[in-house]
């Protein structure tokens, strides 16, 4: 891995992931625009750290060194940007740990630049969206005729900064799901449904994670929603979060918010590293026939699966594993059996494809307002 450069190595995230990488013999390269950070994360890993500003103008040039790139630093929405201008002139591939699904959608019309150059665009390499991306892909194969794909995230183990400070900037924002291969905004947990997580039925709401994008590249599935397991009174209070959008767009709301992050959120800890762990659930069904499948994917702590993933992804990406030039998500790259590489992650296939009526791994959901077209 001497020819990765992980920018953004020094938050919370970064640094799980440069220390992995090290610890798996690799001497990445270590970087951002914090020149002091860099400095004495290179000194503690005894690597080689740059200073990069994405707003130079010799950022292709500092990038051409490099056969490839992992993008640690969030909100992914201004860094995915820059980095991916610069990796389609200097041809070098591009990773990212991004969850927000703008960037997935940004970075998947940029496919065919990608091919012309000979690059892979690579985002979600990390909690977000290898187990669900994988998953999903495995139901696919299931049932191959499918055409309406539901997802349920319940995770545990604490948030990081980077992370706390990225759903900060989307608050108000709504959010969104797939129909009919397009993209609709809709209000903040506009569904709910019960979702067995492996423990009996548990509520859980819409969440505009990005397996909206990812999923459909993966599979094909033109219809997907993505539900968070939640108690049932945060329907009332996620909705309430658009009311207040106009409040939270203001800076000083922000930044207060922020500041409280900043000073009181670091990430997890060493045992929470070790100890948390999450639960992915999907299900997939051919409206025409009725026939389902449903499994359930359970992984350790989101930010250790990330760091164990995203070096693993690049080792991969630069060891020329037949990954295809052009946009690509974790399945699509890999297969569907990368999650299960990983340590500590277990597949369990709740339903094979059944009849209607042979199920009953999900229950019922209930719809409020109706979608909207994005503006």
């Amino acid at each position: 891995m001497d020819s990765l450069l992980v920018y953004g190595s020094y938050g919370y995230t970064g640094r799980l992931i440069a220390r992995e990488a090290v610890a798996r013999g690799g001497s990445p390269v270590v970087a951002g625009r914090d020149g002091r950070a860099v400095a004495e994360q290179a000194d503690a890993l005894r690597v080689e750290g740059r200073t990069v500003d994405l707003a130079a103008d010799d950022l292709a040039s500092r990038l051409r060194p490099f056969d490839a790139v992992l993008n640690c630093a969030g909100p992914f929405v201004d860094t995915a940007g820059p980095l991916v201008e610069a990796c389609l002139e200097t041809g070098t591939d591009y990773l990212d740990i991004t969850g927000e699904f703008p960037v997935f959608e940004r970075l998947r019309q940029r496919d065919a630049h990608a091919r012309e150059a000979g690059i892979t665009l690579l985002p979600g390499v990390g909690f977000d969206v290898v187990p669900s991306d994988c998953l999903a892909a495995f139901l696919g194969e299931q049932l191959p005729a499918a055409d309406q794909l539901r997802l349920g995230i319940k995770g545990g183990g604490g948030l990081s900064r980077g992370t706390a400070r990225t759903m900060i900037e989307h608050l108000g924002d709504g959010g969104v799901v797939r129909r009919n291969g397009r993209l609709i905004r809709v209000p903040t947990a506009f569904r709910s449904r019960e979702i067995d997580f492996g423990d009996g039925p548990e509520h859980a709401v819409t969440i505009p994670w990005g397996d909206v994008v990812t999923a459909a590249h993966s599979t094909g599935i033109e219809s997907i929603e993505v539900y968070a397991a939640a108690p049932p009174w945060a329907d009332r209070a996620l909705s309430a979060v658009d009311s207040l959008g106009w409040l939270l767009e203001r800076g000083p709301a922000e930044r207060l918010l922020k500041r409280l992050i900043d000073a009181r959120l670091e990430g997890p800890d060493e045992r929470q590293l070790a100890t948390g762990s999450a639960v992915v659930w999907g299900e997939v069904a051919d409206e025409a026939t009725g026939r389902r499948a449903c499994a359930r994917l359970r992984t350790p702590n989101p930010y250790a699966l990330t760091a164990e993933s995203a070096v693993a992804a690049a080792q991969r990406v630069l060891e020329g594993d037949r990954v295809p030039a052009g946009f690509q998500t974790p399945a699509s790259a890999f297969g569907s059996e990368f999650a299960l590489e990983l340590s500590e992650t277990e597949r369990e296939l709740v339903d094979t494809p059944t009849e209607p009526g042979a199920h009953a791994a999900a229950g019922g959901d209930s719809e409020r307002p109706s979608p909207v077209e994005p503006r």
